[in-house]
């Protein structure tokens, strides 16, 4: 091991390793493993909590977009904290989508109007120009 280092908020661990066979270097992370509420689905399906569908969904609404990959993790991060602060063991997928589509608005329109096509299934351009509106609505600073 060569380095470590406590993570931003504070609940990771990074540590840089050398192999030593090859001599390359490579980065590990270490978290602390938080048990998350089970996920309701719209079809009242019980499944798991999964960071990488979370992280999925809102990288393909921030593709092309000027949104780094660390505030697209921090996005993440905030989510599940909200999770865990809510002490629920169970929390429906809505819930989920809604608090990424508030925290989506205020990083990028765009990418939060791209969430919402998917999430509230658009059907017709109606629905685009209604959210839009909604958006336009909404006060700049929340």
């Amino acid at each position: 091991m060569i380095d470590t280092r406590v993570g931003r908020d504070g609940d990771e661990i990074r540590r840089r390793r050398e192999c030593e066979e090859c001599g390359r270097r490579f980065t590990t992370r270490e978290r602390l493993e938080v048990s998350l509420p089970q996920v309701v689905k719209r079809d009242q399906r019980r499944e798991a909590y999964a960071r990488g569908k979370l992280l999925a969904g809102i990288t393909s609404a921030c593709v092309k977009r000027p949104i780094s990959v660390d505030a697209i993790d921090r996005l993440a991060d905030r989510v599940e904290a909200w999770l865990h602060e809510g002490g629920g063991r169970e929390v429906s997928s809505r819930s989920i989508g809604d608090r990424v589509m508030e925290d989506l608005k205020r990083l990028d329109a765009l990418a939060a109007i791209r969430f919402a096509s998917v999430y509230q299934d658009f059907g017709s351009t109606a629905d685009y120009a209604a959210f839009i509106e909604g958006l336009d609505r909404e006060p700049e600073d929340q």
